[in-house]
């Protein structure tokens, strides 16, 4: 797929948010890559460029104190490449890998734990908070 498609597939995904998840997020861009580079996942201990998805970089807002003003926006970054191969090898829609990811890296954002994510990413609405 090229990159002006995806990019719009990851706008619709971003603007379908729920306004719950989207009001509490604050100072955070979406950007898109191919793949992560062979340093990021040295450090991340993954071994194939497929294996991310997604990346949240930056400081959640549970750690943000008022230091942090003024600072570059925290990134979700979306991997083109193998968020198309997951779709591909799961058959599954790529907007809804797309969705998925954006959801699960805005709750790294968010601060929230695994438990929270998962519950999250079944649906069940963001934590209390």
């Amino acid at each position: 797929m090229d990159r002006e498609r995806f990019h719009r597939l990851a706008e619709a995904a971003f603007r379908a948010l729920p306004a719950v998840l989207l009001d509490r997020a604050d100072n955070v861009v979406v950007w898109i890559e191919d793949r992560p580079d062979p340093e990021l996942l040295a450090e991340l201990g993954l071994d194939h460029p497929d294996d991310l998805l997604g990346l949240y970089d930056g400081l959640p807002l549970a750690e943000r104190g008022v230091d942090t003003h003024g600072v570059l926006p925290d990134r979700v970054v979306l991997y083109q490449r193998p968020i198309e191969r997951y779709a591909r090898d799961e058959a599954v829609p790529v907007a809804d890998v797309i969705w998925d990811t954006l959801v699960h890296e805005l709750g790294h954002h968010l601060g929230f734990d695994d438990d929270q994510l998962e519950r999250l990413e079944r649906g069940e609405g963001p934590p209390a908070g």
